[in-house]
């Protein structure tokens, strides 16, 4: 079980944005979580627990990629960066969020 007691610090911190999440991977501790965009929520309310993972591939072509949820790589989430005129979310991102929100959604 991953605690929450020690939270990331910004070197350790690497975040990648989707259409409808903002993806934060703490990698020294190897767990991430989701801050969910465009809900009219407090932000801790619209972020996932952290979760471990195992692996992060990004295919750079296609701006997909992969969270290993396991060790042997037969369960994951797989999702899209979201890009300027995004093949997606046909350029509709939701709202992003401040630096700010985002090290609050961190620490939680």
């Amino acid at each position: 079980m991953i605690s929450d007691v020690v939270p990331p610090t910004d070197d350790s911190l690497f975040v990648l944005e989707s259409c409808h999440s903002t993806w934060i991977f703490d990698t020294d501790r190897m767990r991430f979580r989701r801050v969910l965009k465009g809900l009219a929520l407090d932000v801790h309310a619209a972020t996932t627990a952290w979760r471990a993972y195992y692996g992060l591939e990004i295919d750079p072509i296609s701006e997909s990629f992969v969270v290993l949820l396991n060790p042997e790589g037969t369960r994951l989430l797989r999702s899209w960066r979201h890009v300027e005129h995004c093949p997606q979310c046909g350029g509709n991102q939701t709202a992003e969020l401040s630096l700010d929100e985002l090290r609050g959604a961190s620490l939680a």
